[in-house]
């Protein structure tokens, strides 16, 4: 019987050991590496590539639509923002619509550190970054999600949103949101007039400036944020935005087809 008993227990500990396949898993792993390989498929062929029950796929592609691991273009599908809010995390940069010497060049002429921003579901994801900042920095790869109403670079893409849209997310949030809610609402009128958003963070201490990057078609599709010490930053934040909106607008004129999100 002890004999017995330690087999079962070998075996069980080597399970253990030894990674096992998860259906869900598989399925939206499946369903990532499909895009990666050929971004742009289309639902249908999805569910020829993945083998599987149409309303399988569906639901599992309208969850990653949710939490921003895929986006959706004229029903094509392709990688969304938060895969490369991990690659930034991770120390590495992707270059897009907005390249990294594009990020570099702004950092250049302003001083400070620029952050690349998207939306990803009703949160804000930045996806890349150039210059130092000890504080903003290490928070970008340490926390990849944060809320739209808390950041520069999101107030200034809800205010780009259409009257519907945006006014439909406004009722979404809770009441731990509401000061937030009222404090956006009390600068959209000088946000949608100037293109530019700020935010004061950590006691007063940091300072943030931010605007919306569109594509050629006109569509937001990302918040520059530069990001540096009040203290050098705040004093200056009329000749920074009109700096930030001279990059961003000859970024805009590049006739480009993405792969992804940006």
């Amino acid at each position: 019987m002890a004999e017995r008993n330690n087999r079962e227990s070998a075996s069980i500990s080597k399970a253990k050991r030894e990674p096992q396949p998860h259906r869900t898993v598989d399925r939206v792993t499946s369903i990532l590496e499909e895009v990666v390989y050929n971004p742009g498929m289309t639902f249908a062929e999805l569910v020829r590539a993945l083998d599987a029950a149409k309303s399988s796929v569906y639901g599992f592609i309208q969850g990653l639509l949710a939490k921003g691991w895929l986006y959706e273009e004229q029903n094509r599908f392709y990688l969304g923002p938060a895969v490369y809010g991990l690659t930034l995390a991770s120390g590495h940069i992707r270059a897009g619509l907005v390249t990294h010497p594009d990020l570099l060049a702004l950092h250049e002429a302003t001083g400070l550190a620029v952050f690349l921003g998207v939306q990803a579901g009703e949160n804000l994801i930045y996806v890349a970054e150039a210059g130092a900042d000890p504080v903003e920095g290490f928070e970008a790869r340490t926390n990849i999600r944060r809320k739209l109403l808390h950041t520069a670079g999101g107030k200034a893409l809800l205010a780009a949103k259409s009257d519907a849209e945006r006014e439909s997310f406004l009722r979404r949030q809770d009441d731990e949101e509401g000061e937030f809610v009222q404090e956006f609402l009390g600068e959209f009128t000088d946000i949608r007039r100037t293109r530019i958003a700020t935010n004061v963070r950590r006691g007063g201490s940091r300072f943030a400036i931010a605007t919306v990057v569109h594509s050629p078609t006109g569509e937001p599709v990302a918040s520059v944020t530069l990001v540096g010490p009040a203290s050098k930053a705040q004093s200056r934040a009329d000749k920074l935005g009109k700096m930030l909106i001279k990059h961003v607008d000859a970024w805009a004129k590049r006739s480009v087809s993405p792969r992804e999100a940006i």
